[in-house]
């Protein structure tokens, strides 16, 4: 009852700064680098949209919290895990430890956000996340509760190059489509449906789908020059809807295949496809 939806992408990187600058390359605004609460040892950059965002996260000291991201960054860069709006992480977490599963928080943390204009304000969440075990296709998800939105969603870096609006998929390649749909329809109380590419899951409301691939559907979506640096399996495309496909691909410099679709290949973002259909 406490998830509203997708809530923001994590993409999870080695350089942070060089991330920024390469994500700011392809048509995103990016925020001012933010640091972590000194327990979870990170930092990072947002780009903001209309209800939902991204961000680039990196570790900067070595902390408990970060071990699963320090395994993770062990293996490959890419999305790591995605997080759903939660009205209170409280109750959340609670409602998982009634269904028997151990929710990890919820966990309390800040950072300190440039404000325009001059001055700092500090953005504060709640988080909680469901057992690392429980990661459907290969991502980890938790729910975030937004305690200061007015300094997270600032409307001076809302507006992009490349006309970005929203998330409107976050696509997993995984060896058994319908079963890592299935778990994750389980683990938020959403439907699981076949779709003539794959399973699709709705992330609640009207936020983000999560799109459900096995490796010879994901070929025939994109083209090998898209694909290259893709990983082999996990979360590894974000799709954006845009207000202006041509401005997407002018600021982009990405490829277009498909009826209406442009996409940056992989190896340009940290190993994610970004692609960007019409809004």
């Amino acid at each position: 009852k406490h998830i509203l939806g997708a809530d923001h992408v994590v993409v999870t990187v080695r350089d942070l700064d060089a991330a920024a600058r390469a994500w700011a390359g392809i048509g995103f605004t990016m925020s001012p680098r933010g640091t972590h609460s000194p327990h979870l040892g990170t930092g990072n950059y947002t780009t903001m949209f209309g209800e939902d965002y991204l961000e680039l996260l990196g570790v900067l000291t070595e902390t408990d919290q970060n071990k699963p991201t320090r395994d993770f960054l062990a293996k490959r860069e890419g999305i790591e895990r995605t997080a759903f709006t939660t009205d209170n992480a409280a109750a959340g977490a609670a409602e998982l430890k009634a269904r028997g599963l151990e929710p990890i928080g919820p966990v309390h943390f800040g950072r300190p956000v440039d404000l325009p204009g001059g001055g700092t304000g500090e953005a504060k969440f709640n988080v909680f996340r469901w057992p690392l075990d429980q990661n459907p296709g290969g991502m980890r998800i938790f729910a975030c509760q937004h305690l200061t939105r007015d300094t997270v969603w600032i409307p001076e870096i809302m507006t992009h190059a490349n006309g970005a609006k929203r998330i409107a998929r976050i696509e997993i390649l995984t060896s058994d489509p319908k079963a890592a749909a299935q778990k994750m329809a389980g683990l938020i109380d959403e439907p699981a449906t076949e779709t003539p590419d794959g399973w699709r899951v709705p992330s609640g409301g009207k936020r983000a789908d999560f799109r459900f691939y096995d490796a010879k559907t994901f070929e025939t979506l994109y083209p090998a020059a898209v694909r290259e640096g893709a990983a082999t399996e996990g979360a590894v495309a974000l799709v954006i809807a845009t207000d202006d496909l041509a401005k997407a691909k002018a600021a982009s410099g990405g490829i277009a295949h498909g009826e209406e679709t442009v996409s940056v290949p992989a190896k340009l973002a940290n190993g994610v496809i970004v692609s960007f259909v019409p809004h």
